[in-house]
């Protein structure tokens, strides 16, 4: 059996900030919305990707947003650096704070939504290394730029080697 992913159900507790937040700053549209069942809580759902029906929803009830749920972070992969340079844009524009991360495969910007919830959008580099890693990296860098400190940074890593060279089963080849 295999198993695809479809999406993820957040339980919010303020409507208007998260589909402000995931519509505005992140670029979701709403695809659906309406109550579970007869009187019961609302259900919002969204969606990047016109051939999904959503990626995420929202279900209208959390009780209190400071509480730490088992979730630690949803993560969403963009193609191009200067699709990720967008996001950070973004982030800045409205005053979001985010944690550059580059885990050696990935160049990743970590962030919470209004209601705390962890979100990650990261672009794959041309390596692969062996995880965990994680290392703050320069985000006002150019994508050459960025790519150089990523080969410098982990070059000297045992595992560290081209994505199209490694035998290991679970890269991304593309």
């Amino acid at each position: 059996m295999k198993l695809d992913w479809s999406h993820t159900v957040l339980n919010i507790k303020d409507r208007e900030k998260i589909l402000n937040f995931y519509t505005n700053t992140l670029g979701f549209k709403i695809t659906d919305r309406g109550p579970i069942v007869e009187n019961g809580p609302e259900i919002i759902f969204i969606s990047q990707n016109p051939d999904e029906h959503h990626q995420l929803a929202f279900v209208l009830g959390r009780e209190d947003v400071g509480a730490q749920t088992s979730l630690n972070h949803l993560s969403f992969r963009v193609e191009t650096y200067s699709e990720l340079k967008e996001v950070k844009e973004k982030l800045d524009s409205v005053n979001h704070d985010y944690l550059p991360l580059c885990h050696g495969n990935a160049l990743s910007f970590y962030f919470s939504d209004p209601e705390m919830n962890g979100l990650e959008i990261f672009i794959d580099t041309p390596w692969d290394v062996e995880q965990p890693q994680g290392i703050p990296w320069d985000p006002e860098l150019n994508e050459k730029e960025a790519l150089e400190w990523v080969e410098e940074t982990f070059k000297d890593e045992p595992s560290f080697i081209k994505r199209e060279e490694s035998t290991k089963e679970f890269v991304n080849r593309k």
